[in-house]
């Protein structure tokens, strides 16, 4: 097929094309920016278009379908030809559900832990030689990219609520249609489309309310609004699950002791909810841990980056409040003997939201350190009103939290640490920290 893809930068988006030109496909894309790594790896594939923007000449008749990311408008120039011309227009989740009808669909959703928990499944399944389709929101050990598309039988799919494209409204996971679904808990987010808590929480009735009776779905049980929303669905095949005791590095079970590299009860649980899903799939439970000995992680989900003896970077994608909590848990319960220092930037719409940011109170609790960086340029690109460090403060009810307001003085602050602090540094973003260069800084 001839794809043209609008907003072909994403993260899903580029390595869709990718796997997609694995496939034999004529691929081309359009975008207004794209940053690395998308952009490394579409060059390499030669797949980076020749300039940025939007060029309705590239929308010809002769053109199978296009792909529309959510990162195009809805008046874009490219989507406005194609319409015209009716070209088949798919979101990359329409896309992915049309490709795997026929297949077994494991979904991950929940808001937070979806890349966690599907790439536990992920590497469980490669451990075991099992072939599976696969779509997953971070890069992994093992795997040459985020999507693959073939004729396995199995496709593991992490599903989000977010909104699917601009022309289609419902969130990416209503299209997926699970034969196994894993919900790992419900916390308010993406506010800027949500308005509500209940409109949010809506979505995931929604998701429950698509799964055909009688196919599994399992419930993270520690949840009290994901436990509220399951009680509404007593003809579901709905299974609570809780975390896994972690003792010592080691997970017990079935008389065996199983050494884990990940840790904090909310990976716990995560494990908890893959091995139910692996047990769905006939792998056996000795099988599955065995597998869980060697997951050491998705890329930016307690990834070390650096280990310099006196001194640990870790990176983590925690960014949400349950997110951060969960982490500086894990964090302080598993270094106990160790100095923290935590350094969190508010890179999202929800988290550089005045009426969100008093969500975060406690979530730095137990701390020797806690900053918090953000980039009013973030701000203005976004029209939202300004941020004042007093009223970040109060937010996070920490009156020693220090406020860094730009990239430069964030590099000194690390300047700072790289010289005089010993321990582990935390730091948790879901964006670029200002584009500052940690290897540098660490490993001057």
């Amino acid at each position: 097929m001839k794809i043209h893809f609008i907003s072909i930068g994403g993260a899903i988006m580029h390595n869709l094309a990718l796997a997609l030109l694995e496939n034999g496909h004529i691929i081309t894309g359009s975008d207004d920016a794209i940053y690395e790594p998308s952009r490394s790896r579409l060059e390499d594939s030669g797949l980076l278009p020749k300039e940025f923007g939007w060029f309705p000449e590239k929308i010809t008749d002769d053109l199978d379908l296009i792909i529309l990311g959510k990162h195009a408008k809805i008046n874009n120039p490219e989507l406005l030809k194609a319409q015209g011309l009716n070209v088949k227009i798919h979101s990359f989740p329409s896309f992915i559900a049309e490709f795997a009808e026929n297949k077994k669909k494991i979904v991950v959703a929940g808001s937070h832990g979806k890349t966690t928990t599907t790439s536990m499944i992920m590497h469980c399944l490669n451990e075991m030689g099992l072939e599976h389709d696969y779509l997953v929101g971070a890069q992994l050990n093992g795997y040459k990219n985020m999507v693959k598309l073939s004729d396995a039988e199995i496709m593991v799919i992490e599903g989000d609520e977010y909104l699917s494209s601009p022309i289609d409204d419902s969130p990416k996971f209503l299209h997926y249609k699970p034969d196994i679904c894993i919900i790992t808990g419900i916390e308010w987010d993406h506010i800027n489309v949500f308005r509500t808590f209940d409109s949010y929480v809506q979505q995931f009735a929604l998701l429950i309310e698509s799964i055909e009776d009688g196919k599994p779905i399992y419930a993270y049980a520690n949840d009290t609004e994901l436990i509220k929303l399951i009680d509404k669905y007593d003809k579901k095949q709905i299974e609570p699950y809780e975390p896994f005791d972690l003792v010592n590095g080691q997970i017990e079970f079935d008389g065996s002791s199983y050494p884990i590299h990940v840790f904090g009860k909310h990976n716990m649980a995560n494990m908890n909810a893959a091995y139910r899903v692996c047990r769905e799939l006939n792998i056996a439970d000795a099988d599955f841990f065995s597998a869980m000995q060697s997951f050491k992680g998705a890329a930016k989900r307690q990834e070390l980056l650096i280990d310099s003896g006196e001194r640990k970077i870790y990176w983590d994608f925690a960014h949400a409040p349950s997110k951060v909590r969960a982490t500086v848990e894990a964090f302080t319960n598993a270094f106990q003997n160790e100095k923290i220092n935590v350094i969190l930037e508010l890179h999202t719409y929800s988290s550089l939201t005045k009426d969100f940011l008093p969500m975060y109170k406690d979530s730095l609790t137990g701390l020797d350190n806690a900053a918090i960086f953000f980039n009013p340029q973030n701000l203005k690109i976004k029209n939202m009103a300004a941020l004042e460090p007093n009223f970040i403060r109060e937010s996070f009810a920490e009156d020693r939290l220090v406020i860094i307001e730009n990239p430069s003085k964030l590099e000194e602050y690390m300047l700072r640490i790289a010289k005089d602090f010993k321990g582990i540094v935390l730091i948790m973003s879901s964006g670029q920290l200002g584009g500052i260069n940690l290897y540098e800084i660490f490993n001057k």
